[in-house]
């Protein structure tokens, strides 16, 4: 379990136990505020706080009763391959209880903590309990080719039945040896395919992939070698630990292509790292030193990504545009080498509740290294921001912030760049992009940010969070305007004001007023008065999903600059929208036209 869990404290009569629990796995306490009396992060509501930590992927030790917690993650529960570790702890520490992910390390931790805390650990797994081992949970530098034979092989197991081990490395697979002897399950521990229909197929990973190409090489000639290269040593995929390559390779499609293909990490070194291994390179080249800064790259890296004692095993092999070397360790290997390739996250969290932020935001943030943005957004992640670096920016400067993050991500971080809304709706998505598309010459990033990975989520925006607080004001076209004129000329906005409005399309304003711009909005209310009825329902909403949000309606013609502010966006209907009174206030509409379609049909 690589993540360190939150450990949960809901009272004091939990607190001792709390503490001792998180000193052993260095981990922190989550306190209910005007509970405990010492806390890492402090926290209101235990449900929607435990929801928060489980829909990011943080393993839950909760110093409570098990109800609390079932009741928590309950709504999120989906897939149990995915899902992470969650126990709970009696507040004397006398039972651990694995709730979820017994089979994803919450076995294995409540074991430990139960021998820690001289406890009890309710372990209830089958597999667990009558035989001490987890068949489908195979220890590091493990693989368990065919997971859906599993449940079949412990049934037979349980039922009395007994295994027999075959295969070259079944001596290395000590964590099988106090499985009762029989022939009922057949296990086989290769580096080699197996064709079996009936056995269980573990597989050590010993090999090592190690790869080199000419830029922007073909991924198709490169998966052509990599297939024809493991065919041909006899090697099943599930042997290799990961790919590697030089640092400068980082960005390569090709080497994705293998690594979504074979469903392996890119690992990479960097020049001085691979000179390093030269004497036992095979093929030295001093043509690849002159190019690239060491005498190999596909050999290197693979003696680089294994054991101390590594062997080639296919030295280095080559197309016209690519090079594969596999080098092969004695034991299975449990660490993974090198460095993995820089990651920027641009991350929308909506406009800031986490009830309105998507799991694979969550999940994002809870994986990254550091977190870049505006402090105030970072501080609206709550927990999910506790113990990781930040690097806090004011508003404006919103290019210092991207390039920082990019050049962060370049160092081979994982790094998170946090906006509000979504981060492809006026925020920091385009402007990366636009640094990275930038030449040198044009003040771009350096080429080590050049070679990251980034990757956009979507977020709750602002034009989204309105129409649904205010019903469906956009059920039918519409747009988006930035009212500010710090990066769009003046005469641009008026322009596509003028156009909005001739099109009757429902707008959405953001960036409405600043405290020097006041203008602006009430020459867009003038200009679209020219095109569409005074009465025009028009909305205001402040803070949306905050504790201070404010939602009003008001006819075009009585919009006021001075109720608007950089906080609330402003949601003009067309000339078909509509205010449909209703019990609990007034709802926005603007009707698609169903309504006359039908009414058309009947006639």
């Amino acid at each position: 379990m690589a993540v360190t869990p939150a450990i949960l404290c809901l009272n004091r009569a939990g607190e001792a136990t709390a503490h001792r629990i998180a000193k052993l796995l260095n981990a922190p306490v989550h306190g209910r505020r005007d509970r405990v009396d010492e806390a890492d992060i402090l926290f209101a509501n235990a449900l929607d706080h435990a929801r928060t930590l489980f829909a990011a992927g943080t393993p839950i030790i909760g110093v409570c009763a098990s109800g609390i917690l079932i009741r928590a993650v309950a709504p999120l529960l989906a897939d149990k391959t995915t899902e992470p570790p969650v126990l709970s702890v009696s507040d004397d520490g006398a039972v651990v209880v694995p709730l979820l992910g017994g089979h994803r390390g919450a076995n294995r931790l409540a074991a430990q903590l139960a021998q820690d805390l001289n406890s009890v650990a309710a372990i209830t797994t089958a597999g667990d309990v009558a035989l001490g081992v987890a068949l489908d949970e195979p220890p590091a530098g493990w693989v368990l080719v065919n997971p859906d034979r599993a449940k079949d092989a412990m049934a037979q197991l349980l039922s009395g039945g007994g295994a027999s081990l075959s295969g070259e490395d079944h001596e290395k697979a000590i964590w099988l040896n106090g499985l009762p002897k029989g022939d009922a399950v057949e296990i086989i521990c290769s580096t080699a395919p197996q064709a079996s229909d009936k056995a269980l197929i573990f597989t050590p990973q010993r090999v090592t992939l190690g790869l080199g190409c000419a830029r922007n090489c073909d991924p198709a000639e490169m998966l052509d070698l990599v297939d024809s290269t493991l065919r041909e040593a006899n090697l099943s995929p599930a042997a290799i630990k990961a790919i590697y390559t030089l640092d400068l390779k980082a960005d390569e499609p090709a080497m994705h292509a293998v690594a979504a293909r074979l469903g392996l990490p890119v690992r990479v070194f960097e020049a001085g790292e691979l000179e390093a291994l030269t004497p036992r390179l095979a093929n030295p080249s001093d043509v690849v030193f002159a190019e690239v800064g060491c005498h190999g790259v596909a050999e290197a890296a693979a003696l680089a990504g294994g054991e101390t004692d590594a062997t080639l095993i296919v030295p280095k092999r080559k197309t016209r545009n690519a090079t594969i070397s596999l080098a092969m360790s004695s034991e299975p290997i449990t660490q993974l080498r090198g460095r993995a390739r820089g990651k920027l996250s641009i991350i929308g969290i909506g406009p800031g509740q986490h009830s309105w932020r998507t799991p694979e935001a969550s999940k994002l943030v809870q994986e990254a290294e550091e977190l870049v943005g505006y402090g105030l957004y970072i501080d609206l992640l709550g927990p999910l921001a506790y113990g990781k670096t930040r690097s806090d920016f004011p508003l404006g400067g919103e290019e210092d912030r991207c390039r920082y993050a990019l050049e962060k991500a370049g160092e081979g971080r994982n790094v998170a760049l946090i906006c509000s809304g979504d981060a492809g709706i006026y925020a920091m998505g385009a402007l990366v992009f636009e640094l990275l598309d930038r030449d040198a010459s044009e003040h771009g990033v350096t080429e080590a940010a050049r070679r990251v990975e980034v990757v956009s989520t979507p977020g709750v925006s602002a034009l989204q969070g309105a129409a649904a607080r205010a019903g469906a004001p956009l059920g039918h076209d519409f747009c988006a305007i930035s009212l500010s004129d710090l990066l769009t000329p003046r005469e641009d906005i008026v322009k596509r004001l003028r156009a909005a409005a001739e099109g009757d399309f429902v707008i959405a304003f953001y960036n409405p007023v600043s405290k020097r711009r006041r203008t602006l909005l009430a020459e867009a209310r003038d200009i679209l008065l020219e095109h569409r009825p005074a009465d025009t329902p028009v909305m205001l909403a402040s803070s949306l999903g905050r504790p201070e949000e404010h939602i009003r309606y008001r006819e075009l013609s009585a919009l006021e600059v001075d109720e608007v502010d950089m906080l609330t966006v402003v949601l003009v209907g067309s000339s078909h929208s509509r205010l449909a009174q209703l019990g609990e206030g007034p709802r926005m509409y603007t009707p698609r036209g169903y309504a006359r379609k039908i009414d058309g049909d009947l006639a």
